[in-house]
C-alpha cells in the first residue's frame, strides 16, 4: 500500500509553495545519505549521531529470524505473555504496532503502584518481560525490572529465563544483563528513542507478541526509495510541508484517526513530533483528537487538522483546510519520521535532541533523595485536593480553581492535562479533555504520567511558553516496594509529579495541581468543575 497525501487550504498552499525549495536543496536525498548538515551548524553533532533510522530496514532485517526463534522457545515452554517495560518510543512503538496487528502486549509504561500490580498479577507464570531502555538508566524501567526480577524468583521462576533485554551496546543495562546471563538484543546506537520503531526496540516486543514484523518491515522498505527521492511528489517532503511550512505557522497539529485500520497511531506520532520540534521556543504541538473533538469545528486559527483515512481524497472531499493520509502501518513510520526531519529544517531546530526533558529527571531525583514532607493542599474540596504550583489564584472553591487556571490561556496557548493515575483503571479521565476543549475553546492534550514526560513534556519547557497545565495526582491506595530502591512506586510516581510542576511553574507556567484518593468517585466532582 503507497501513502496517499491529500491537501486543501493553507496546507495545500504549503506544499505549493515548500516543496520546490525542499526538492531544490536535496532534503531528501540529503536526510537518505545521513548528511548532518541539513539542521545547521549547531545541530551537527548531534544529527551525525542520529540518523541511522533511514537505514532501520536493513538494519533490523536481521534480527527477524532471532526473535522468531525465542518467540518459538519460549512458547515451547507455555510462556505466550509479553509484558514490555518500557518508556516513550520503547513503548509507544511495540503499543501501535500490536495493537494494529491484533496480538496482545501488555504496555508497563507507568510508576502508579495500582497499575504495576495489575501486571505483575497476571498469568505471572505464562509471561516473558522485555525490558527497553535505549540509557540503560531509565528510573522507571530499572524499578520495574527488579520488581519483575524479585516476583519471578518468588515464584519458583528463574528470571534468566523470562527477561529479554533491548538495549544500546555498551550501555548500563546491557553491561547488567549479560552479568545476569539475560538474553541481550542490542539496538543501533545511530537510531534516536523516538525514531526506534522499526528497530529493536519496537520490533522485539512486537515479535515476541506475534504481530507479523516481516510484513511491517517489508511495508517501510516499500516506500523507502521514494522517501529517498528529490520529487515534489515525496511524501515525507509533502506531510514535512504540511506540518511546519504552513504561513502563518498552524503549529498545533491535530491528529485524527479517521477510518485508518492502524490503531493508536497519533499517540506514537504525538512524540515524535513533540519530543522532536518542541524547543527554543518554538516548535509544534501535536493534539491527539476523536473525530468528534470540539478543536476540529471551531475553524481555530492555528491548528492544522491532518486525518488518518482508509484512502486518501478517493472516498470523499477533503474538508476545507485539512490534510488527510493514508497507507500501511509501515510506511506511515517511515513517512512521518522523514516529515518530522523536514519539519525540524523548516522550523530552524534541531529535530534530534531533547534539551528539556532531563530537568524534570532532576528534579524528580532531588525530590526521591530528599522526600519532604508533601506540600499540605490550599484547601479540600469533594474529595480533590487543591494545591496551587505555579501562577493560579485558587479561590476558595474546585470551580474557582480551575476557572483561575483557565484565565491563563492566550488566544494562541493550548491546555495540558496531566493525569498521574492507573490509565488501566481508569480510562474515564480522558472524559475531561472533551469537556475543557468545548469550555475553553483551545486545543488541549492528554497525557498519562509519567509515560508523557518522555514525550510531550520537552514540549511543555522547551515549546512556546503558551501553555497551561492541570496536574491530576492519584494517592495510591496501596503501595508497592522497589526492590533494593529505597523509596516505593507511590513515592517515585508522586516525585515525578511534584518535579515536573516545578520545573513547569519555574519556566513561568501556570499549574493547578488536584490530587484525588478515590479517582471514580472524584471524576463527577472533577466533570463539574471544569464544566
Amino acid at each position: 500500500m503507497t501513502i496517499t497525501i491529500a491537501a486543501s487550504g493553507d496546507a495545500a498552499t504549503a506544499v505549493e509553495t515548500v516543496v520546490p525549495q525542499l526538492v531544490s536543496d536535496l532534503v531528501a536525498s540529503g536526510i537518505t545519505a545521513q548528511n548532518p548538515t541539513l539542521w545547521g551548524p549547531d545541530a551537527e553533532e548531534e544529527s551525525a549521531k542520529r540518523l541511522g533510522w533511514t537505514e532501520a530496514v536493513v538494519v533490523s532485517t536481521p534480527l527477524l529470524d532471532e526473535i522468531d526463534a525465542l518467540r518459538e522457545e519460549l512458547a515451547a515452554k507455555g510462556v505466550d505473555h509479553v509484558v514490555l517495560a518500557g518508556m516513550g518510543g520503547s513503548s509507544l512503538a511495540p503499543e501501535v504496532i500490536t495493537r494494529t496487528y491484533g496480538v496482545e502486549l501488555t504496555v508497563l509504561d507507568a510508576t502508579e503502584p495500582g497499575q504495576v500490580l495489575t501486571a505483575l498479577h497476571d498469568r505471572l507464570e505464562r509471561t516473558v518481560l522485555v525490558v527497553s531502555s535505549k540509557s540503560g538508566s531509565t528510573v522507571e524501567t530499572a524499578s520495574q525490572r527488579k520488581t519483575f526480577e524479585k516476583a519471578f524468583r518468588d515464584a519458583g521462576i528463574d528470571p534468566v529465563e523470562r527477561i529479554v533485554v533491548v538495549t544500546d551496546p555498551g550501555s548500563p543495562l546491557d553491561g547488567q544483563a549479560r552479568e545476569a546471563g539475560y538474553r541481550v538484543f542490542n539496538a543501533d546506537p545511530a537510531i534516536g528513542g523516538r525514531y526506534s520503531a522499526l528497530s529493536a526496540f519496537g520490533l522485539v516486543p512486537s515479535g515476541l507478541a506475534g504481530a507479523d514484523i516481516r510484513e511491517l518491515l517489508a511495508e517501510a522498505d516499500a516506500v523507502t526509495v521514494e522517501l529517498s527521492q528529490d520529487s515534489a511528489d515525496n511524501p515525507g517532503l509533502v506531510l514535512g510541508a504540511v506540518l511546519a511550512g504552513t504561513s502563518p505557522l498552524r503549529d498545533k497539529i491535530a491528529i485524527v484517526a479517521d477510518g485508518t485500520h492502524i490503531i493508536g497511531f497519533p499517540d506514537w506520532a504525538e512524540q515524535l513530533i513533540a519530543e522532536s520540534t518542541g524547543k527554543q521556543g518554538r516548535g509544534l504541538l501535536p493534539v491527539v483528537l476523536g473525530t468528534d473533538a470540539p478543536e476540529i469545528s471551531l475553524g481555530l486559527h492555528d491548528v492544522q487538522v491532518v486525518r488518518l483515512v482508509a484512502n486518501a481524497a478517493e472516498t470523499r472531499e477533503v474538508a476545507p483546510g485539512e490534510v488527510e493520509i493514508s497507507g500501511s502501518l509501515g510506511g506511515q513510520i517511515m513517512v512521518w519520521e522523514y516529515a518530522v526531519a523536514v519539519a525540524g529544517r523548516l522550523l530552524d531546530i534541531n529535530p534530534f535532541d531533547q534539551p528539556d526533558v532531563e530537568s524534570a529527571k532532576v528534579a524528580t531525583r532531588a525530590l526521591l533523595d530528599d522526600r519532604p514532607a508533601p506540600t499540605p493542599p490550599a484547601f479540600t474540596a469533594e474529595g480533590v485536593e487543591v494545591r496551587e504550583v505555579g501562577g493560579v489564584e485558587l479561590g476558595d472553591s474546585l470551580e474557582s480553581a480551575v476557572s483561575s487556571l483557565l484565565s491563563a490561556l492566550t488566544d494562541d496557548g493550548y491546555l495540558s492535562i496531566q493525569a498521574y493515575a492507573d490509565r488501566v483503571a481508569y480510562p474515564q479521565l480522558e472524559e475531561l479533555r472533551d469537556v475543557l476543549a468545548a469550555r475553553t475553546k483551545r486545543p488541549v492534550t492528554f497525557g498519562w504520567g509519567p509515560r508523557f514526560l518522555h514525550s510531550t513534556g520537552q514540549y511543555h519547557k522547551g515549546g512556546p511558553a503558551n501553555g497551561v497545565f492541570l496536574q491530576i495526582t492519584q494517592t495510591a491506595s496501596t503501595d508497592l516496594e522497589i526492590p533494593e530502591s529505597p523509596f516505593t512506586f507511590g513515592q517515585l510516581v508522586q516525585a515525578q509529579a511534584a518535579g515536573d510542576a516545578t520545573v513547569l511553574a519555574d519556566h513561568g507556567r501556570p499549574v493547578l495541581r488536584l490530587t484525588v484518593d478515590d479517582v471514580a468517585g472524584a471524576l463527577p466532582a472533577l466533570l463539574a468543575a471544569v464544566r
